[in-house]
């Protein structure tokens, strides 16, 4: 039987956990921090961030945010600040002990929405 990523990711749990490592770094890179610390309400963030990646993962809660081109137009982002924040994502699932076929999945779907994210 096939894990699905979401459980592979470790479930709501698991996604919850890795969200806060995710933006615990996003606030200390150099390249994005001064855009996330700009954030008025990180907790709501987190719960936008922690319903992307469970939905988008195959788990049940829905995504009730924004779609990605929406959520991201006019903040004019640049190539270097989307992979920093790549960058961020993939050393929280190592620090998540995630296995190499589940980071790679998660960066699959990450650079399929850089489209969406990047100078829009």
């Amino acid at each position: 039987m096939t894990t699905t990523l979401y459980q592979r990711l470790g479930a709501a749990d698991g996604i919850a956990r890795l969200v806060d490592d995710v933006m615990a770094a996003h606030l200390v890179n150099p390249i994005v921090k001064t855009r996330f610390e700009k954030i008025k309400d990180i907790e709501f963030a987190k719960k936008m961030a922690r319903e992307f990646f469970c939905a988008g993962s195959g788990g049940p809660e829905p995504y009730t945010g924004k779609d990605m081109l929406t959520a991201h137009k006019g903040m004019n982002i640049s190539e270097q600040e989307y992979l920093a924040v790549t960058d961020d994502i993939v050393n929280a699932m190592s620090k998540n002990k995630l296995d190499e076929g589940t980071k790679n999945d998660v960066i699959a779907i990450l650079y399929s929405l850089k489209g969406n994210i990047i100078r829009v």
